[in-house]
């Protein structure tokens, strides 16, 4: 995935967790537009590791001056997001690829329907201005647990149809009486936690809905666990993946070889063949059937790991 070097020019606390950064080209050159929905991979040089971390893009799709992002800090997570808090500053430079969408708008539709919670409103937010800039029909319903965890707030325009539901305001979302009254020919974007994303496909699935009216999105930050090894087929080679490195990080960081987009198990484009496992992958992604992850013969090197005596990769 081509990249390029940007300038952070502003940095912005949204809530207590979540940071608004905003990327530019040094020398003011426009930057190639996108669509609702993308995102770019922003590269974090954290200490001798290079973390790459998807981002979903919050700027307006037709402005090529800046790309801006926001990132929420999990202290739980592997450091992508705590080196973003903690180590960037206004004026530095950052690698940031070109703009990806795996989460567009379905410009057939008669209406769009989307349903963010927590940090999920990040795509949702650049989707509704495409929309607003198409006068096409939607509306928005975001949840959050109280306002003051509620970033999205901060980007969302006072409009009649964007709903905010505060859960410790006792305005809880009520996906049936949202999905309920909607008019054939509309879609239903979501994102946001996995729980609420099986709660929009189970309710539309109640309701009758199309299977192709139906448009989701998860991010997987790889997990942290204990370290493994890995061997390579093509090579014989064996490689030993850190408990805070992913799977896909170790093999780039051993210089093979291997195509990725998204990295966080959504795209399918590092998918790996598994040539020999003796003990047990640990699936992490939404790419591969529960087949698939049964058979243990493919694995997402992106957000996967695996414990046991040997992993062989057709790599």
């Amino acid at each position: 995935m081509s990249a390029q070097m940007l300038r952070v020019t502003e940095i912005e606390a949204l809530s207590p967790l979540v940071k608004r950064f905003r990327f530019e080209h040094p020398h003011g050159a426009k930057l190639p537009l996108f669509s609702g929905g993308a995102h770019v991979v922003v590269e974090m040089p954290d200490g001798d590791m290079l973390r790459r971390n998807a981002y979903s893009l919050i700027s307006d799709p037709q402005d090529g001056s800046g790309y801006e992002i926001a990132v929420r800090r999990e202290d739980g997570g592997r450091g992508g997001s705590r080196f973003m808090h903690a180590c960037v500053r206004q004026g530095d430079m950052l690698r940031i690829s070109t703009p990806l969408n795996l989460f567009s708008l379905d410009m057939r539709a008669r209406k769009h329907v989307l349903i963010a919670g927590g940090i999920g409103i990040t795509p949702i937010i650049a989707q509704m201005q495409q929309l607003l800039r198409m006068q096409g029909r939607f509306e928005i319903h975001y949840a959050a647990r109280s306002r003051r965890e509620a970033a999205g707030l901060r980007l969302l325009p006072d409009l009649p149809h964007i709903h905010a539901h505060i859960s410790d305001e006792g305005r809880r979302m009520d996906l049936g009486a949202i999905l309920d009254r909607q008019p054939i020919g509309t879609h239903v974007y979501t994102c946001g936690p996995e729980g609420l994303i099986a709660s929009v496909a189970q309710c539309t699935e109640r309701l009758g809905w199309p299977k192709g009216s139906l448009h989701s999105e998860v991010f997987l930050a790889p997990p942290p666990g204990r370290a493994f090894e890995v061997t390579l087929a093509r090579s014989g080679r064996t490689i030993t993946v850190g408990p805070h490195q992913s799977l896909l990080e170790a093999l780039e960081e051993a210089q093979v070889e291997i195509d990725w987009s998204c990295r966080g198990g959504a795209c399918g484009r590092c998918e790996t063949e598994v040539v020999s496992c003796h003990g047990r992958i640990e699936h992490h992604d939404h790419w591969l059937s529960e087949d698939e992850h049964s058979s243990q013969t493919r694995i997402m090197p992106c957000v996967s790991r695996f414990r046991g005596r040997e992993l062989i990769l057709n790599r």
